[in-house]
């Protein structure tokens, strides 16, 4: 099909106004939203207006961001949607019985985005916002999103991919000595390469497809003092209950099954 046919050039000035400045949370100036884009401050000022009176941007200054608008049209997506009401119980009883923050992750466009979050009861943890974008390649949520795709679908996704601020470089070769581990463990365990002192663990739960559709996640926070609190391991075994839980919910009625010896 000849696509120039039915091109749409205001359409993707307005989308690629968008995907910068998904790149940009701090926000980008008229001038340099034109220099990114190869464009004049003229071409694009009616585009930007026209994406801030639809609420899709937010101006602070001079500078342009986007606003939640994006964040809150997917949770109306049904899959999405359905997915979270179906998960915060099972984070909510999970956070409580074993004093962690938990979040899901999603795919989404070369990114992961996390689409809920429970905080830890404790007086002190750690946890992400929902609706945040974080690295696909050098997270545990991202790693476990990959590894439980066919090759074709893994090979798709890290040719789409969008590395967030501050996203590490990972050698290709050693990616997928990663991935390969994952899938022999059925989760991933490694330490945070954003914040010393986490160490994080994510399992799948799965689509009808037998794929990965979401993560459940814990930056793990080991306490010192004299609490009595769950191990690592027995944290990553109430995990896997509950993702296996939550796989079920989602129509399939399988859990991929760790090579023998291999535990949280």
């Amino acid at each position: 099909m000849d696509t120039t046919r039915y091109s749409a050039p205001a359409l993707e000035k307005g989308l690629d106004i968008i995907e910068l400045l998904a790149d940009h949370p701090e926000g980008l100036s008229l001038v340099e939203l034109g220099r990114a884009l190869g464009r004049t401050t003229n071409e694009i000022f009616r585009m930007v207006v026209t994406l801030q009176t639809r609420g899709y941007l937010i101006a602070a200054g001079e500078r342009y961001q986007l606003s939640l608008l994006l964040f809150q049209l997917a949770h109306r997506h049904q899959p999405v949607r359905s997915l979270v009401s179906t998960a915060l119980p099972l984070l909510t009883q999970l956070a409580h019985e074993v004093r962690q923050s938990f979040h899901m992750c999603v795919y989404q466009a070369g990114r992961v985005l996390i689409v809920a979050g429970v905080e830890s009861p404790e007086r002190w943890g750690f946890a992400l916002k929902v609706g945040t974008l974080i690295g696909m390649t050098d997270t545990a949520s991202g790693q476990v999103l990959m590894a439980f795709q066919d090759e074709a679908e893994r090979q798709r996704m890290l040719d789409l991919h969008v590395p967030v601020d501050g996203e590490l470089e990972v050698d290709p070769p050693a990616l997928a000595r990663e991935l390969e581990q994952i899938r022999q463990r059925g989760f991933a365990r490694m330490p945070s390469r954003q914040v010393k002192g986490v160490r994080n663990l994510a399992y799948p739960v799965f689509g009808r497809d037998g794929h990965a559709i979401a993560t459940l996640t814990t930056p793990y926070i080991e306490r010192i003092d004299n609490a009595p609190v769950p191990s690592m391991a027995e944290v990553g075994a109430k995990m896997k209950d509950a993702a296996y839980t939550l796989t079920s919910l989602m129509g399939f009625n399988l859990y991929w099954e760790a090579t023998p010896g291999e535990s949280a």
